[in-house]
Protein backbone atom coordinates (compact mmCIF):
# COMPACT_ATOMS: atom_id res chain seq x y z
CA UNK A 1 0.00 0.00 0.00
CA UNK A 2 2.99 2.30 0.80
CA UNK A 3 4.44 1.64 -2.46
CA UNK A 4 1.27 2.33 -4.26
CA UNK A 5 0.97 5.88 -2.88
CA UNK A 6 4.18 6.98 -3.70
CA UNK A 7 3.50 5.95 -7.33
CA UNK A 8 0.15 7.61 -6.98
CA UNK A 9 2.49 10.68 -5.40
CA UNK A 10 5.16 10.73 -8.06
CA UNK A 11 2.85 10.63 -10.95
CA UNK A 12 0.03 13.17 -9.76
CA UNK A 13 3.15 15.48 -9.23
CA UNK A 14 4.54 15.06 -12.89
CA UNK A 15 0.67 14.77 -14.26
CA UNK A 16 -0.65 17.95 -12.53
CA UNK A 17 2.63 20.16 -11.56
CA UNK A 18 4.83 19.15 -14.85
CA UNK A 19 8.23 18.31 -12.35
CA UNK A 20 10.57 16.11 -13.12
CA UNK A 21 11.15 12.19 -12.00
CA UNK A 22 12.95 13.26 -9.49
CA UNK A 23 11.41 16.40 -8.20
CA UNK A 24 8.41 14.33 -8.18
CA UNK A 25 9.68 11.56 -6.05
CA UNK A 26 11.02 14.12 -3.42
CA UNK A 27 7.92 16.23 -3.57
CA UNK A 28 6.31 12.91 -2.50
CA UNK A 29 8.36 11.25 0.15
CA UNK A 30 8.05 14.44 2.26
CA UNK A 31 4.91 14.76 1.65
CA UNK A 32 3.83 11.08 2.73
CA UNK A 33 6.38 10.96 5.23
CA UNK A 34 4.98 14.26 7.06
CA UNK A 35 8.52 15.45 7.06
CA UNK A 36 7.39 19.17 6.57
CA UNK A 37 10.41 20.35 4.50
CA UNK A 38 9.79 23.50 2.33
CA UNK A 39 8.40 22.99 -1.54
CA UNK A 40 10.42 22.77 -4.55
CA UNK A 41 8.58 25.33 -6.07
CA UNK A 42 5.16 26.92 -5.35
CA UNK A 43 2.27 24.25 -6.29
CA UNK A 44 -0.66 25.46 -8.31
CA UNK A 45 -4.25 25.16 -6.91
CA UNK A 46 -4.53 21.84 -7.97
CA UNK A 47 -1.31 20.39 -7.44
CA UNK A 48 -2.19 21.81 -3.45
CA UNK A 49 -5.45 19.68 -3.41
CA UNK A 50 -3.75 17.25 -4.93
CA UNK A 51 -1.27 17.34 -1.75
CA UNK A 52 -4.13 17.30 0.63
CA UNK A 53 -5.28 14.03 -0.73
CA UNK A 54 -1.83 12.68 -0.69
CA UNK A 55 -1.71 13.20 2.92
CA UNK A 56 -4.67 12.32 4.03
CA UNK A 57 -4.47 8.45 2.15
CA UNK A 58 -0.64 8.24 3.33
CA UNK A 59 -0.77 9.46 6.79
CA UNK A 60 -1.92 6.05 8.63
CA UNK A 61 -0.47 4.10 5.93
CA UNK A 62 2.80 5.12 7.04
CA UNK A 63 2.37 5.32 10.61
CA UNK A 64 1.18 1.19 10.37
CA UNK A 65 3.95 0.35 8.21
CA UNK A 66 6.38 1.75 10.25
CA UNK A 67 4.74 0.52 13.48
CA UNK A 68 4.75 -3.45 11.95
CA UNK A 69 8.67 -2.86 10.14
CA UNK A 70 9.57 -1.79 13.94
CA UNK A 71 7.77 -4.71 15.74
CA UNK A 72 9.29 -7.19 12.86
CA UNK A 73 12.61 -6.26 13.91
CA UNK A 74 12.58 -5.88 17.65
CA UNK A 75 10.77 -9.26 17.88
CA UNK A 76 13.33 -10.98 15.74
CA UNK A 77 10.28 -11.97 13.37
CA UNK A 78 11.59 -10.91 10.20
CA UNK A 79 14.47 -13.07 10.20
CA UNK A 80 11.72 -16.08 10.92
CA UNK A 81 9.58 -15.09 8.25
CA UNK A 82 12.19 -14.38 5.64
CA UNK A 83 13.42 -18.22 7.05
CA UNK A 84 10.30 -19.65 6.32
CA UNK A 85 9.52 -18.03 2.29
CA UNK A 86 12.87 -19.77 1.81
CA UNK A 87 11.81 -23.05 3.03
CA UNK A 88 8.74 -22.51 0.79
CA UNK A 89 10.39 -23.30 -2.18
CA UNK A 90 12.87 -26.09 -1.19
CA UNK A 91 12.41 -28.55 -2.91
CA UNK A 92 10.18 -31.64 -0.68
CA UNK A 93 12.05 -34.13 1.51
CA UNK A 94 12.00 -37.68 0.90
CA UNK A 95 12.97 -40.82 2.93
CA UNK A 96 13.75 -38.21 6.23
CA UNK A 97 12.58 -38.82 9.94
CA UNK A 98 9.77 -36.55 11.40
CA UNK A 99 10.99 -35.58 15.14
CA UNK A 100 7.68 -34.29 16.91
CA UNK A 101 8.72 -32.55 19.61
CA UNK A 102 12.32 -30.73 20.44
CA UNK A 103 12.63 -31.28 24.69
CA UNK A 104 15.35 -33.98 25.94
CA UNK A 105 14.53 -36.69 23.87
CA UNK A 106 13.84 -34.88 20.67
CA UNK A 107 17.53 -33.08 21.24
CA UNK A 108 19.19 -36.31 21.97
CA UNK A 109 17.32 -38.26 18.90
CA UNK A 110 17.76 -34.91 16.25
CA UNK A 111 21.48 -35.35 17.57
CA UNK A 112 22.04 -39.07 16.79
CA UNK A 113 20.42 -38.53 13.32
CA UNK A 114 22.91 -35.63 12.71
CA UNK A 115 25.48 -38.70 13.68
CA UNK A 116 24.44 -41.14 11.43
CA UNK A 117 23.48 -37.97 8.37
CA UNK A 118 20.04 -38.82 8.49
CA UNK A 119 17.41 -36.09 6.97
CA UNK A 120 15.17 -34.94 9.58
CA UNK A 121 12.34 -32.31 9.96
CA UNK A 122 11.51 -31.32 13.73
CA UNK A 123 8.08 -29.96 14.38
CA UNK A 124 7.58 -28.12 18.03
CA UNK A 125 4.98 -25.39 18.84
CA UNK A 126 7.45 -23.11 21.00
CA UNK A 127 7.97 -20.18 19.09
CA UNK A 128 11.09 -18.63 20.59
CA UNK A 129 12.41 -22.32 20.49
CA UNK A 130 11.64 -22.34 16.90
CA UNK A 131 13.26 -18.95 16.44
CA UNK A 132 16.44 -19.91 17.87
CA UNK A 133 17.42 -23.16 16.15
CA UNK A 134 16.57 -21.16 12.45
CA UNK A 135 20.40 -21.10 11.73
CA UNK A 136 20.42 -24.97 12.07
CA UNK A 137 21.16 -27.29 9.25
CA UNK A 138 18.06 -29.22 9.33
CA UNK A 139 13.99 -27.65 9.04
CA UNK A 140 12.26 -26.42 12.05
CA UNK A 141 8.39 -25.90 11.80
CA UNK A 142 6.55 -24.25 13.96
CA UNK A 143 3.06 -25.77 15.04
CA UNK A 144 0.87 -28.79 16.35
CA UNK A 145 2.23 -31.89 15.63
CA UNK A 146 -1.35 -33.90 16.33
CA UNK A 147 -2.21 -31.53 13.33
CA UNK A 148 -2.94 -33.22 9.73
CA UNK A 149 -1.54 -29.97 7.89
CA UNK A 150 1.57 -29.44 10.29
CA UNK A 151 2.60 -33.26 9.42
CA UNK A 152 1.61 -32.70 5.73
CA UNK A 153 3.80 -29.67 5.14
CA UNK A 154 6.29 -31.99 7.33
CA UNK A 155 6.28 -33.86 3.99
CA UNK A 156 4.95 -37.13 5.91
CA UNK A 157 3.72 -38.59 2.45
CA UNK A 158 7.65 -39.05 1.71
CA UNK A 159 8.65 -39.74 5.25
CA UNK A 160 10.04 -42.90 6.21
CA UNK A 161 9.50 -42.59 10.29
CA UNK A 162 8.13 -40.41 12.88
CA UNK A 163 9.88 -40.42 16.22
CA UNK A 164 7.09 -38.45 18.95
CA UNK A 165 8.76 -37.04 21.98
CA UNK A 166 6.16 -34.92 22.96
CA UNK A 167 5.48 -34.70 26.97
CA UNK A 168 1.94 -36.01 26.84
CA UNK A 169 0.82 -39.67 26.03
CA UNK A 170 -2.29 -38.27 24.80
CA UNK A 171 -0.68 -36.12 22.72
CA UNK A 172 1.94 -38.77 21.30
CA UNK A 173 -0.99 -40.70 20.80
CA UNK A 174 -2.74 -38.55 18.71
CA UNK A 175 0.19 -38.16 16.67
CA UNK A 176 0.70 -41.64 15.71
CA UNK A 177 -3.12 -42.02 14.87
CA UNK A 178 -2.67 -38.82 12.81
CA UNK A 179 0.26 -40.40 11.24
CA UNK A 180 -0.60 -43.70 10.22
CA UNK A 181 -3.41 -42.28 8.14
CA UNK A 182 -1.95 -40.02 5.92
CA UNK A 183 1.31 -42.57 5.22
CA UNK A 184 0.76 -46.69 6.26
CA UNK A 185 3.92 -47.58 5.41
CA UNK A 186 5.80 -45.20 7.57
CA UNK A 187 7.99 -46.55 11.18
CA UNK A 188 6.71 -44.92 14.08
CA UNK A 189 8.90 -44.71 17.51
CA UNK A 190 7.29 -42.77 20.18
CA UNK A 191 7.82 -42.13 23.47
CA UNK A 192 5.27 -43.09 26.86
CA UNK A 193 5.53 -43.00 29.94
CA UNK A 194 3.55 -46.15 31.53
CA UNK A 195 2.58 -49.35 31.08
CA UNK A 196 -0.85 -48.65 29.97
CA UNK A 197 0.15 -45.65 27.49
CA UNK A 198 2.06 -48.06 25.84
CA UNK A 199 -0.36 -50.64 25.49
CA UNK A 200 -2.64 -47.78 23.70
CA UNK A 201 0.01 -47.11 21.49
CA UNK A 202 0.69 -50.33 20.14
CA UNK A 203 -2.71 -50.63 19.19
CA UNK A 204 -3.21 -47.59 17.63
CA UNK A 205 -0.39 -48.50 15.02
CA UNK A 206 3.28 -47.87 16.81
CA UNK A 207 6.04 -49.96 15.51
CA UNK A 208 8.27 -49.00 18.85
CA UNK A 209 7.33 -47.60 22.12
CA UNK A 210 10.18 -45.92 24.20
CA UNK A 211 9.70 -45.74 28.24
CA UNK A 212 12.74 -43.19 28.93
CA UNK A 213 12.51 -43.79 32.97
CA UNK A 214 12.53 -47.63 32.10
CA UNK A 215 15.78 -47.38 29.99
CA UNK A 216 17.48 -45.48 32.20
CA UNK A 217 16.57 -47.27 35.33
CA UNK A 218 17.94 -50.95 33.41
CA UNK A 219 20.91 -49.09 32.51
CA UNK A 220 21.53 -47.47 35.93
CA UNK A 221 20.59 -51.72 37.50
CA UNK A 222 23.22 -52.88 34.54
CA UNK A 223 25.89 -51.12 35.45
CA UNK A 224 25.55 -52.07 38.69
CA UNK A 225 25.57 -55.92 38.30
CA UNK A 226 27.11 -56.02 34.88
CA UNK A 227 29.59 -53.09 34.58
CA UNK A 228 32.19 -54.86 32.57
CA UNK A 229 29.71 -55.97 30.13
CA UNK A 230 28.17 -52.80 29.66
CA UNK A 231 31.42 -50.94 29.30
CA UNK A 232 32.22 -53.16 26.15
CA UNK A 233 28.88 -52.64 24.89
CA UNK A 234 29.43 -49.00 25.04
CA UNK A 235 32.50 -49.31 23.16
CA UNK A 236 30.15 -50.65 19.88
CA UNK A 237 28.59 -47.66 18.10
CA UNK A 238 26.48 -47.45 14.98
CA UNK A 239 27.46 -45.59 12.03
CA UNK A 240 29.84 -43.52 14.34
CA UNK A 241 33.38 -42.34 14.76
CA UNK A 242 33.44 -44.51 17.86
CA UNK A 243 36.55 -47.44 18.35
CA UNK A 244 34.04 -50.40 17.33
CA UNK A 245 31.53 -50.17 14.78
CA UNK A 246 27.98 -52.36 13.83
CA UNK A 247 27.35 -51.80 10.66
CA UNK A 248 24.06 -52.74 8.87
CA UNK A 249 24.14 -53.70 4.85
CA UNK A 250 21.09 -54.00 2.82
CA UNK A 251 21.97 -57.48 0.84
CA UNK A 252 19.45 -55.44 -2.51
CA UNK A 253 22.11 -52.86 -2.55
CA UNK A 254 24.78 -55.05 -3.12
CA UNK A 255 26.64 -55.63 -6.67
CA UNK A 256 24.75 -58.38 -8.11
CA UNK A 257 28.30 -60.62 -7.95
CA UNK A 258 27.92 -61.12 -4.07
CA UNK A 259 24.30 -61.93 -4.25
CA UNK A 260 23.27 -65.74 -3.65
CA UNK A 261 26.20 -66.18 -2.70
CA UNK A 262 27.41 -67.56 0.81
CA UNK A 263 29.21 -65.47 3.47
CA UNK A 264 32.03 -67.66 2.95
CA UNK A 265 32.12 -67.13 -0.32
CA UNK A 266 32.45 -62.90 0.07
CA UNK A 267 34.99 -63.15 2.45
CA UNK A 268 34.30 -60.54 4.11
CA UNK A 269 36.43 -61.28 7.57
CA UNK A 270 39.22 -62.30 5.33
CA UNK A 271 39.47 -59.30 3.30
CA UNK A 272 38.74 -56.39 5.50
CA UNK A 273 39.15 -58.10 9.42
CA UNK A 274 34.87 -56.99 10.11
CA UNK A 275 33.03 -59.83 10.94
CA UNK A 276 29.40 -60.96 10.47
CA UNK A 277 28.12 -60.65 13.72
CA UNK A 278 24.15 -60.89 12.44
CA UNK A 279 21.52 -61.98 9.64
CA UNK A 280 18.15 -60.91 8.83
CA UNK A 281 16.23 -63.26 6.92
CA UNK A 282 13.80 -61.47 4.05
CA UNK A 283 10.70 -63.14 6.41
CA UNK A 284 11.96 -61.18 9.26
CA UNK A 285 13.46 -64.06 11.38
CA UNK A 286 17.11 -62.81 13.05
CA UNK A 287 20.08 -64.92 13.00
CA UNK A 288 22.96 -64.60 15.05
CA UNK A 289 26.58 -66.05 14.16
CA UNK A 290 25.07 -67.53 11.14
CA UNK A 291 27.34 -69.99 8.99
CA UNK A 292 29.47 -69.40 6.26
CA UNK A 293 27.14 -71.44 4.28
CA UNK A 294 24.26 -68.99 4.93
CA UNK A 295 22.99 -67.33 1.35
CA UNK A 296 23.65 -63.86 0.92
CA UNK A 297 19.72 -63.43 -1.01
CA UNK A 298 17.58 -60.38 -1.67
CA UNK A 299 15.16 -58.63 1.31
CA UNK A 300 17.72 -59.79 3.70
CA UNK A 301 20.25 -57.75 5.64
CA UNK A 302 23.67 -58.75 7.53
CA UNK A 303 24.82 -57.14 10.38
CA UNK A 304 28.87 -56.10 10.68
CA UNK A 305 31.17 -55.77 13.34
CA UNK A 306 34.65 -53.72 12.78
CA UNK A 307 36.71 -51.24 14.11
CA UNK A 308 36.55 -48.00 11.84
CA UNK A 309 38.86 -49.17 9.21
CA UNK A 310 37.73 -52.28 9.09
CA UNK A 311 34.02 -51.25 8.40
CA UNK A 312 35.84 -48.49 6.18
CA UNK A 313 37.61 -51.14 4.13
CA UNK A 314 35.00 -53.20 4.20
CA UNK A 315 32.50 -51.00 2.36
CA UNK A 316 35.66 -50.33 -0.17
CA UNK A 317 35.36 -53.95 -0.73
CA UNK A 318 31.74 -54.30 -1.29
CA UNK A 319 31.78 -50.89 -3.63
CA UNK A 320 34.54 -52.41 -5.69
CA UNK A 321 37.65 -50.81 -4.78
CA UNK A 322 39.11 -53.70 -3.42
CA UNK A 323 39.03 -56.66 -5.07
CA UNK A 324 38.76 -60.63 -3.67
CA UNK A 325 42.60 -60.51 -4.54
CA UNK A 326 42.84 -57.37 -1.27
CA UNK A 327 44.62 -55.37 -3.97
CA UNK A 328 42.61 -52.03 -4.16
Amino acid sequence: MLLIIIVIGIIGYMSIEGDDFLSAFYMTVITVSTVGFGEIHKLSEGGRVFTIILILMSFGTYAYAISVITTHFVEGKLSFFLKGQRQKFKKKMENHVIICGYGRNGQQAASELRLYKEPYVVIDTNHDLVVENLDLPFRFIEGDATQDEILIKADIEKAKAVVSTLPSDADNLYVVITARALNPGLTIISRASNESSQKKLRMAGVDNVVMPEKVGGAHMAKMVARPDILEFLEQISIGTDAPTNLEEIICDQLPKEFLNKTIHDIQIRKLTGANIVGFKSPDGEYILNPLPDTRIIPHSKLFVLGTTDQIKNMKKMLSGEISKSGKT
